[in-house]
Formats: structure tokens, C-alpha cells, sequence
């Protein structure tokens, strides 16, 4: 005989009250990545004015870049794991305190050497602070609330890449240390803000530090980056084609590590099995050439309106607003084609390398910033069309168990494309004294993210949060 049970049900829990002040919260999220968006870019305006000043070779150029991004590569690959360890409020803490400290030092710079190295404790804290974000974002907001949240990361960091480079020609046009100064009261504030306003998370029981992964990787990043930036400097000698080919045997030897610790059990930075998936690897190869190509691009506009033009640092500042504006377009033009998925990607590609040939033809002696305005808007509406669809491209592919080690791998590889543009695309700047060669070499390598974008796969994923 079936006996019935004729307790009441217990009502089901209700679901946790969002955090209170979950808005004030993201709006000190939003102003650590304005500082740290903005200071990965100053220096496209500001290093002409910043080496006639400190002095040494060109390189220093490409370096016052190069060393901020490797610095943050390295930092991303354990910043994010650390969040998760130590908590994530913690560690948005120090790195919004370590950034602040690394701008006083880049202010305070009186040489070559303390200027890179002022810019790597920028990169390495910028790095601590950045991966907190999204974590905090999914504590603090019910998912309704959530895309909104995600939504206002567009627009600001839309208005920061049109009013940045103008606030750092205005400011640098007056004396380049401003460019950093500024972020004493910004990053005071935003600290102080952080601590009443961000939610304390607790630690995540049982993840270990991959130090000698995040060591490998570091490795391998510096191997490659670091004969690009010195080599044409010192006439191509032997020691860099060593260190570039040593590079490919550091990163092997980390895949090799990261497969024997996932084996055992441990926590890898990235999960072996991504790259099983070609379409994983398609989109990381898509996404370095890219990144590399816009990058640098961007590097060789600015040093050839400064040095090539003579512009002021403001008036070079004014001339990439278009293409600023012409992203910003082709970022919405590409969320309301989004269900093209691949295809908008790929037009990009083509409308990007279109720009850069327009660029090429209307440089000349006497070129003005309008003469120049055009193209260099088609260049940014077609690097908004490929940006914006490319994560949710290549998360497609990605079990719902490999999103965190994927979203982390997809971010530093943007970082290492942009490292490596500033070093490639530099160097055939440099040393070619051409502005056309320069921008042909990234005319191709848009190219080549056309073809290699062709592997990747057809559709996005909706649900893809990457920040980048």
C-alpha cells in the first residue's frame, strides 16, 4: 500500500537579493579599464615627444608599447587565477593601487631604462586589476541585469578610444608626464571606491597557482618580442634569430607542461584540450595576425603624422579620430549583423585592408589630416567589423568547462598580437624610413587574417563574455 506523504512542500529558497550597490560597484569596473585602455595607447602619441626628451634609440618607441603588453600578458595569464585564490576584490585592490603607483613612476622617469620599466609595473598591475572585472560583474548582478551591465563596456570604452588620443596629444603637447599624472586622482578615488562599493568575494577553495606554466609563457612571449624590437636596431645579429627560433621550443615546452599537469590533476592556465579543437587554434592564429596588423597600424599612423608630417602630438591625435569613430560604427553595424556570424568577420578584413591601401595612396609630403580622414575611417569601420564578432566566433567552439581557460588564453593573445605589431611593424618603419612599405606589411597581414579566418567557424556564440 502506497502510503501518501501529506507534509507541505517547503517553498523553494528565493533567489539571493542583488548586491546594492551593484551600479556604483561597475562604475569603478569601468574606470579601471578606461585607465588601463588609455594607457595602452598614450604612447602612439605621446613616445616621439617622450624620446626626444629621455633620449635613446628608436627602439625605445616600440618599447614604451611593447613593454607595457608583454608585461600584461604575463600578468593575465595569473592574474585572473590569483582573483580566484586570494579573492577578487583583493586583488582589484592592488592592481588598481600598483597601476596608480606605476604611473607615478612613468612620470618620474628620467631615462629610457626607468620609463620601460615604470611601464612594465604598469602592465603587470593593469594585469591584476582587469580579469576581477567580469568575475565581479556575475557575483554582483542577476542575469537580466547582467547584459545590461556588459552593454556600457561598449559605449565608454567607445568614447575613451575617440577622446584618449586627444586628451594625450592635448596633455603632451604641454609636457608628456601629464599623460600620466593623471591617473594619481583618478586611481585614488577609484581605490577608495573600490573599497566601500566592491563586493568582498570569498576565495575559491582548492585552485593552485600555475607559476611554472605562467613562467613558460612569459618566457616565450619575451623570446619572440624582444629580437623584433632590437634587432634591426643592431644590424639583425645571430642572437636574434636564435631567440625567435628558442621562442617556438619555450612554447612547446609549455603546451608539453601543460598536458602533463592537467594529467595529474593540477590546474593548467589553459586547458589541453583547446587545442585539440581547430577552430580554437584557427581563432588564435586569426586573432594575433589580426591584433598584430591593428596594432601596429595604429603605431605607424602616429609615428608617421609626428616624425613623417611633423604634426604636433595634438594635431596627430586629431587625425585618428576617424578611425576611431569608424570602429565604433562598425562595432554596431557588426552587432546588428551578427547573425552573419563569420561573414561579418570577414568583410572586415576586406573593408579594413581597403582603408589601409586608401591610406597608402593619399600619403604624401603636404597630406592633411582631412586628405587623410576618409581612409582612415574605412579602416576603423573594417577593424570594428572584425573585433566584434571574433570572440563569440572562436567561444563557439569551446566546451562550457574550457570558457574560463579560453576567455583568459583569448585576452592575453591579444595582448602578445598587439606586442608583436608594435615590434614588427615598427621595425620595418624604422628601418625602412617608408610609411607605404610599413602600411603594406600590414595590408597584408589583413590579408592573411582574411585567409586564415576562413577556418573559423560559421556562427558566434550568443553568450560569449570576453573582455577584451
Amino acid at each position: 500500500m502506497t502510503v501518501l506523504d501529506t507534509r507541505p512542500v517547503p517553498a523553494p529558497a528565493p533567489a539571493p537579493a542583488p548586491y546594492k550597490w551593484r551600479w556604483a560597484a561597475l562604475a569603478v569596473i569601468l574606470a579601471g579599464s578606461v585607465m588601463e585602455l588609455l594607457d595602452a595607447t598614450v604612447t602612439n602619441i605621446a613616445g616621439p615627444t617622450m624620446r626626444g626628451d629621455l633620449g635613446g634609440g628608436v627602439s625605445l618607441i616600440q618599447w614604451l608599447g611593447a613593454a607595457y603588453t608583454l608585461a600584461m600578458t604575463a600578468g593575465l595569464l595569473t592574474g585572473g587565477r590569483l582573483g580566484d585564490i586570494v579573492g577578487r576584490k583583493r586583488m582589484f585592490l592592488i592592481g588598481m593601487i600598483g597601476f596608480t603607483v606605476g604611473s607615478l613612476l612613468c612620470a618620474l622617469a628620467f631615462s629610457p631604462e626607468t620609463i620601460i620599466a615604470a611601464r612594465v609595473v604598469q602592465g603587470l598591475f593593469g594585469a591584476a586589476m582587469i580579469p576581477q572585472g567580469l568575475g565581479l560583474m556575475k557575483e554582483m548582478f542577476p542575469a537580466k541585469e547582467l547584459a545590461v551591465a556588459m552593454g556600457l563596456f561598449g559605449p565608454v570604452l567607445g568614447l575613451s578610444a575617440v577622446g584618449g588620443p586627444i586628451l594625450a596629444g592635448a596633455l603632451t603637447s604641454v609636457d608628456w608626464r601629464l599623460i600620466f599624472l593623471i591617473n594619481l586622482p583618478i586611481g585614488a578615488v577609484a581605490a577608495l571606491a573600490a573599497l566601500r562599493f566592491l563586493p568582498a568575494s570569498r576565495p575559491a577553495g582548492g585552485v593552485r597557482l600555475d607559476l611554472p606554466g605562467a613562467l613558460l609563457a612569459c618566457a616565450g612571449t619575451v623570446l619572440m618580442v624582444f629580437p623584433l624590437v632590437q634587432g634591426g636596431e643592431h644590424g639583425w645579429p645571430a642572437w636574434a634569430f636564435c631567440m625567435m627560433a628558442a621562442s617556438g621550443a619555450v612554447f612547446v615546452a609549455f603546451a608539453t607542461y601543460e598536458k602533463r599537469r592537467a594529467a595529474r590533476g593540477g590546474d593548467p592556465l589553459v586547458a589541453p584540450s583547446l587545442f585539440r579543437k581547430r577552430a580554437f587554434v584557427s581563432g588564435m592564429a586569426t586573432g594575433t595576425i589580426y591584433f598584430a596588423a591593428f596594432t601596429g597600424f595604429l603605431l605607424a599612423i602616429g609615428l608617421y603624422t609626428q616624425l613623417g608630417l611633423e604634426y604636433s602630438p595634438l594635431k596627430a591625435a586629431l587625425t585618428g579620430v576617424p578611425s576611431s569613430l569608424g570602429m565604433i560604427a562598425g562595432m554596431g553595424l557588426a552587432q546588428a549583423a551578427r547573425r552573419h556570424g563569420r561573414k561579418v568577420l570577414l568583410a572586415g578584413a576586406i573593408v579594413m585592408a581597403l582603408g589601409v591601401v586608401g591610406v597608402i595612396a593619399a600619403a604624401s609630403p603636404g597630406v592633411t589630416p582631412w586628405q587623410l580622414a576618409p581612409a582612415l575611417a574605412v579602416t576603423g569601420l573594417g577593424s570594428g567589423l572584425v573585433m566584434s564578432p571574433y570572440f563569440g566566433i572562436v567561444m563557439a567552439a569551446v566546451e562550457p568547462g574550457e570558457t574560463g581557460s579560453a576567455s583568459g588564453a583569448l585576452t592575453a593573445l591579444q595582448q602578445v598580437g598587439g606586442a608583436l605589431g608594435v615590434a614588427l611593424l615598427g621595425t620595418v618603419y624604422f628601418g625602412t624610413a617608408s610609411v607605404e612599405i610599413t602600411l603594406w606589411v600590414a595590408a597584408g597581414m589583413i590579408a592573411a587574417t582574411f585567409a586564415v579566418g576562413l577556418l573559423l567557424p560559421k556562427e558566434a556564440r550568443e553568450d560569449a563574455n570576453v573582455a577584451h
